[in-house]
């Protein structure tokens, strides 16, 4: 029996060890003023740029341009091999030729049965018989004539002009790559107004309206530039989950492109933002498919969950729209090995070189 009661006692459960207190940093939360974007960095655009492509396939032959050139309307940017459609173009020209006889023979053909019905040789109906085949003739030939003009026109197709003038921002495509119709070659910003085009966050851009008047301001000069928001963006960015805004500039013909330009933020935006509850992102824990943070007791110097709703996200803060209240003290580090009613202590900075 001595030794049976040893045995239970050696095996009996131990009473786990008390949970310890953790040392928390929190800080007290307090409504505060937004801390607005004042500037959106951006850069100046053409406000038409077109991507040129071949309406014929080939194999590019020359390259007649480089990025950044500027060009004349109607000069040549490229080539592709026209041997082709030269060889089509002859061979509808031949058929153009054969058409052209066969029309010539039936009319001959026509005016002299033509004569012979009014001396009374032939009858009426062999006369109708002439005029239907002149006017089949005549229908050949055009459907000639019509092919022989495209074939003509594929020709033209092999050389890629500039529609209009302006200057090359990217090529596309190299010599020896055989392309397809359609496919882009040359980017080409017309000349002509430029756009000034930046990314608003999402909480921001349903401030931004066309027509709205704003001002910019190119990098390093001291003018002012005037304009008016010209597009809006429907869609985020999957990526920056921003939107892009274009703001037409008065006067810009003669901007650089690509040129940096700061947008200021409309009086409407600043006015728009009232004071808000801020927090680090630090402070959010996950729960469930809501948000918490943990909130101090003093009292018990305890810590119990609190749910939150956010609000807009600036950089390392983030708003908190309902669930706090001015004075109360939320923990912004270690909030990932807390447990409701868990002991805690206040995190004193070199405690624990100590």
């Amino acid at each position: 029996m001595l030794v049976a009661s040893a045995l239970l006692g050696g095996c009996s459960r131990q009473e786990p060890p008390p949970e310890p207190v953790r040392a928390v940093k929190v800080v007290t939360v307090g409504e505060q003023a937004q801390q607005l974007q004042s500037l959106y960095a951006g850069e100046v655009r053409a406000r038409v740029e077109s991507r040129l492509g071949f309406r014929v396939a080939g194999k590019l032959t020359q390259r007649a341009v480089d990025a950044g050139q500027r060009v004349a309307a109607g000069q040549l940017l490229a080539a592709v091999d026209p041997q082709d459609y030269q060889l089509s173009a002859q061979a509808a020209q031949a058929q153009l030729l054969a058409a052209q006889t066969q029309r010539d023979v039936a009319l001959a053909d026509y005016k002299r049965y033509e004569g012979l019905k009014a001396q009374g040789f032939i009858s009426g109906a062999e006369l109708e018989r002439r005029e239907a085949s002149l006017k089949a003739a005549e229908a050949a030939l055009v459907q000639a004539r019509s092919q022989s003009q495209a074939q003509a026109n594929q020709v033209g197709y092999a050389r890629l002009q500039a529609t209009t003038a302006g200057v090359v921002t990217a090529l596309e495509a190299e010599v020896g790559q055989v392309l397809a119709a359609g496919q882009p070659v040359v980017r080409l910003a017309h000349d002509g107004p430029r756009d000034a085009v930046f990314n608003v966050p999402e909480q921001w851009v349903q401030h931004f309206k066309v027509g709205m008047p704003m001002q910019a301001q190119l990098a390093g000069a001291r003018d002012m530039l005037k304009g008016q928001v010209r597009e809006v963006g429907a869609s985020a960015d999957p990526v920056t989950r921003t939107f892009t805004v274009k703001l037409a500039l008065q006067a810009s013909e003669r901007l650089p492109l690509g040129a940096t330009v700061n947008v200021q933020a409309p009086a409407l935006l600043t006015a728009a933002a009232g004071p808000v509850i801020q927090l680090p992102t630090t402070a959010l824990r996950q729960e469930g498919e809501g948000t918490a943070v943990w909130v101090l007791d003093e009292a018990s110097m305890t810590v119990q969950l609190q749910k939150v709703t956010l609000g807009p996200v600036q950089a390392q803060q983030v708003a908190i729209a309902s669930g706090l209240k001015s004075g109360q003290k939320v923990v912004v580090a270690g909030v990932h090995v807390l447990s409701p009613g868990q002991k805690v202590t206040l995190y004193k900075p070199g405690a624990e070189a100590k």
